[in-house]
This record gives C-alpha cells, sequence and structure tokens, in this order.
C-alpha cells in the first residue's frame, strides 16, 4: 500500500500525508515536503496541517455535546432553537435555528470570510467581524443551500456563550484532552516545536512552486470553520471519537448528521452518503494550495484522511487522487467526490 500511495501521489504532482484506513487499521504514509527550503519532509513529527472545512464537524460535535449537557435546564436547546436566543441584533435571527447554521441553510451569504484582512482577532471580534457583516449583506429565504463560514463562525460563538467559555477551551476540554491528542492546536496555539506545512503549487511539471501559509490574521478570521491543525492521524482518531463514545456517541453523530434542516447531503460538518455507509468531507483555504480530504465508512473501519500541501488548485483532481486510493483500499465502496 505504502508503494502504491507514493507512486499515486507522484504521478499526480502532490504532495503530502494521508492516513490509509484497511480493516481498521490505519496507516500514515507521505510523500515530498512539507517545507521545502528546509527540506522538511511531510510526516515529520514536527509538522502538523491545516484542516480548514474539516475543522466543522469539530465545532459541530461541541455544540453537540453542550446540547446534551443542557438538556432539562434553562439553557437547553435543540437544532430548531432561533439563534436569536444568542443574538438578537444579528438581521433575521429570529427566523434561523441552530440547524440552519449546521447545514449551511440560514440565507447568510457574507463574502470575503477568507480574504486576509490584515488583523489579528480574537475569538470575540472575528465573531463581531461577521455579525456585521452578516447585516450589511443581501440574505436568502431561510432553508435556501450556501455554505459559507460564517455559519460555523457564529456557531463558535454559541459555544462560547453556552459555556463562558473561550472556543479554545472549549476546543482544548471536549476534543483533545478527550481523545489524548498530542499534535492538534487551534493556530494561536501551536507550539515552537510544531510546524505548519507550507503549501505549494504544481502545474503537472514542476514542484513546489508558489509557496503560501497560513498566516496568523487569516486564521484568526475563521475561529470554528478553519483554524484548526493537526496531523491526519490524530484527525482520524478525531473521526472514531465522533462515534465511540469519547466525543460523542453514535446516537448523537447520527442527530448531528441528519438535521431536519438539510437539504443536501451535508450537516453537522460532514457529508453523508450511500444510505449513512459513507461520511465525507472536503477542505482548503483561499489564496493557499492546500486540499484537505476525508472520506471514510460510518464505522471508520476503512477510508482516507488526505492531507495534500502541494496541488493545482483544483477540488475534483484532488479527489481524484484520493479516489484511486480508496478503490484500492477497497473496490465498489467509496464514493468518487
Amino acid at each position: 500500500m505504502r508503494k502504491f500511495v507514493r507512486r499515486t501521489m507522484a504521478k499526480h504532482h502532490v504532495r503530502g500525508s494521508v492516513v490509509v484506513v484497511k480493516d481498521g487499521v490505519p496507516q500514515q504514509i507521505s510523500y515530498g515536503y512539507a517545507w521545502y527550503n528546509k527540506r522538511l519532509h511531510n510526516g515529520n513529527h514536527k509538522v502538523i496541517y491545516p484542516t480548514g472545512s474539516l475543522q466543522k464537524v469539530v465545532t459541530a460535535a461541541m455544540l453537540m455535546q453542550i446540547m446534551n449537557e443542557k438538556k432539562g435546564t434553562k439553557k437547553e436547546f435543540n437544532q430548531y432553537t432561533k439563534i436569536s436566543r444568542w443574538y438578537p441584533k444579528l438581521k433575521n435571527a429570529h427566523n434561523i435555528s441552530v440547524g440552519n447554521l449546521l447545514t449551511h441553510t440560514s440565507g447568510i451569504k457574507v463574502t470575503n470570510t477568507e480574504i486576509n484582512r490584515g488583523y489579528n482577532y480574537s475569538e470575540k471580534g472575528a465573531i463581531n467581524w461577521v455579525i456585521s457583516n452578516a447585516n450589511l449583506a443581501a440574505y436568502d429565504k431561510v432553508n435556501a443551500y450556501h455554505y459559507n463560514n460564517t455559519n460555523y463562525i457564529l456557531l463558535a460563538g454559541i459555544i462560547r456563550k453556552l459555556t463562558g467559555k473561550s472556543y479554545n477551551a472549549n476546543f482544548k476540554s471536549r476534543i483533545v484532552k478527550k481523545l489524548g491528542l498530542k499534535h492538534t492546536y487551534l493556530y494561536q496555539s501551536i507550539p515552537k516545536a510544531k510546524t505548519d506545512a507550507i503549501s505549494y503549487y504544481s502545474n503537472g511539471r514542476n514542484n513546489y512552486h508558489n509557496p503560501s501559509y497560513v498566516t496568523r490574521d487569516f486564521a484568526s478570521q475563521i475561529v470554528g470553520a478553519g483554524n484548526m491543525f493537526t496531523t491526519p492521524k490524530e484527525y482520524y482518531k478525531i473521526q472514531v471519537g465522533l462515534t465511540n463514545g469519547k466525543i460523542l456517541d453514535q446516537t448523537s453523530f447520527n442527530y448531528l448528521t441528519s438535521l431536519d434542516s438539510k437539504v443536501t447531503n451535508y450537516s453537522g460538518g460532514m457529508r453523508i452518503k450511500k444510505g449513512g455507509k459513507l461520511k465525507l468531507a472536503y477542505g482548503n483555504l483561499h489564496g493557499t494550495h492546500f486540499g484537505m480530504w476525508v472520506q471514510l465508512t460510518s464505522d471508520n473501519q476503512n477510508g482516507i484522511v488526505m492531507f495534500l500541501n502541494q496541488t493545482n488548485n483544483n477540488e475534483n483532481s484532488e479527489k481524484a487522487v484520493g479516489y484511486k486510493i480508496l478503490k484500492k483500499i477497497k473496490a465498489n465502496t467509496f464514493a468518487s467526490k
């Protein structure tokens, strides 16, 4: 498998690190450099990768934990609760439910959440920015699907309001500590001993062109929606934790990924396909060349967690590489996109 994965990555001029899961056994296979100028290899123990939108299921899972904890209390809420409870000054909040945020059906269409504004935001500052811009932006009707980081940044704010603690503090106690993770951080907490990967572009002939990376300012803008860094091996542990009781149990995960407000196969940070047999998520970050894709069977026994730091900036091309690996793991099982 190792030779096949590395040959496939070389053929398609991608670089990165992939966890291949076959029959419940995860194997991390890496190829190329995470930082070309320093000849720092992908897979090195110092290297961590941005997760982009693969973080969204983590935010959703933390909210689900809190939802379960608040049952029977004055702070009880569910997927139907209107977000005006926490955002009374947000336009149309009295019509938007928690479920709408979790399924990107709020109708909110804020632009430029991933355009680097050159300012290092606090969590509260990042949340206030999207509120202000949502109040100025045009809305579609509620229940119309528009994938937008704003939905999950607002969810990060709800987590803060419900717990009286920062998103980062919740992330550390609810995810990192629960799973014993050693290489998973929000950007502002990355220790000096770790290095976040540089991304590169390849045109199919040359490698390691146009280096770009996630800056502190950029990461600070997208709290809860794309500021998490980890390794593919630890991200696989998170996926397992979503159903084994360490983060959520199977019942809570099923609730989260089958919300009544969903109008696509997207709910709670994941896309569910083939009648619940597969779970998928894709992420990238504007202005970089990263491509992140997870596709696993619902029992976490087979699939991939693929973090690429060299791509041709084409989502379909990246998924084509992953799909070749998936077919090698188990034929007639996975989705091509």
